[in-house]
């Protein structure tokens, strides 16, 4: 299994580049199942770690994700240069959007980011100032 010094896997994520949509998630998913990760823990991880890099690729300019894989949990770091978030708490409701119609019409921005990245994890931090970026916290324990 894997020591507590842990594994560090680091992407770049640059906005509204969705031919590389959903590649930082699925490389951490691949990661936890040769790492012997439960599959119940692996797709709360997976899904909580796709939807913050969607929203990075939808409203960000770019961004940076980080994944630190413990023995006991993983902790997904999210880190963008974008227009932040004006209302979070808005923003944590289920169906809001910001997302414009073109990226709803990809299938994208039905407003459930947020909220299934809350239900997927034990611990979520959300920091954004307007004008600046957002970075987003967030512990799955195995």
């Amino acid at each position: 299994m894997l020591s507590n010094q842990g594994i560090v896997l680091d992407f770049i994520l640059e906005g509204a580049n969705f031919n590389s949509a959903g590649e930082a998630s699925s490389k951490i998913k691949r990661t936890l199942q040769q790492l012997g990760v439960r599959p119940d823990i692996i797709r709360r991880i997976a899904i909580s770690t796709y939807e913050a890099e969607m929203n990075v690729i939808i409203h960000a300019y770019r961004g940076m994700l980080k994944a630190e894989i413990y023995s006991d949990r993983t902790k997904i770091i999210v880190d963008d240069e974008g227009p932040g978030i004006p209302n979070v708490e808005l923003a944590m409701k289920e169906g809001y959007s910001t997302a414009p119609d073109h990226i709803r019409e990809m299938g994208f921005g039905a407003g459930m980011g947020l909220p299934n990245m809350v239900r997927c994890t034990d611990q979520f931090d959300i920091k954004t100032k307007t004008g600046i970026g957002t970075k987003l916290s967030m512990t799955i324990y195995h």
